[in-house]
């Protein structure tokens, strides 16, 4: 054996001699450890907190975007026919206007009638209400025509002999069928 393995160096002596020194320098890196994990640890509690309060917030944006959406839904099913009613306004004066005049001139009366039809007409118009008047000869269609009777005509089958009653659609939806008669097979 070598002297230099025989004869411990002071550093090596101190560390034999104190076992404490040996167990600090471990308990240094323990503390260490132990400290980044409680570091680590807050932080994710930190973290934690910044996404549970997120998260309750985007909850209550949802619930308040869900809340005004149906209140809009609900305005929107109230007052949907508010414009068409603006129209139809002016037609209800004229109406009332005819019934308080007091000379009863037959030509102006129906001259009248046939003013307020325009402005009730335009009304329906602005309001995207079509009238579904089929001509004479016209070809009958279910979707659009309700058949109220067959009757014999020299017209070709199932043709509009005549209109009984127009019918209104609301922007291609059928309101009400025209009522018609068409022509019964030969």
């Amino acid at each position: 054996m070598t002297q230099e393995n025989q004869n411990p160096s002071p550093e090596q002596e101190n560390t034999a001699a104190d076992p404490q020194a040996e167990t600090g320098a471990q308990a240094a890196p323990a503390n260490a450890e132990a400290k980044t994990s409680e570091q680590e640890i807050a932080e994710l509690n930190q973290k934690l907190t910044e996404m549970q309060d997120n998260y309750l917030r985007a909850k209550a944006e949802g619930e308040n975007i869900r809340r005004r959406a149906a209140e809009d839904i609900s305005k929107a099913h109230k007052f949907a026919i508010e414009s068409f009613a603006e129209h139809l306004v002016p037609v209800t004066d004229s109406l009332y206007a005819a019934l308080n005049a007091e000379t009863v001139d037959a030509k102006a009366f129906k001259e009248g009638l046939e003013i307020t039809l325009k402005q009730l007409l335009s009304a329906f118009e602005k309001g995207r209400l079509t009238e579904i008047n089929p001509a004479v000869g016209d070809k009958f269609d279910p979707h659009h025509h309700q058949a109220i009777a067959s009757v014999p005509s020299d017209q070709e089958a199932n043709t509009v002999v005549s209109v009984l009653q127009r019918g209104y659609s609301i922007a291609d939806r059928i309101l009400r069928p025209a009522l018609v008669t068409v022509s019964a097979p030969k």
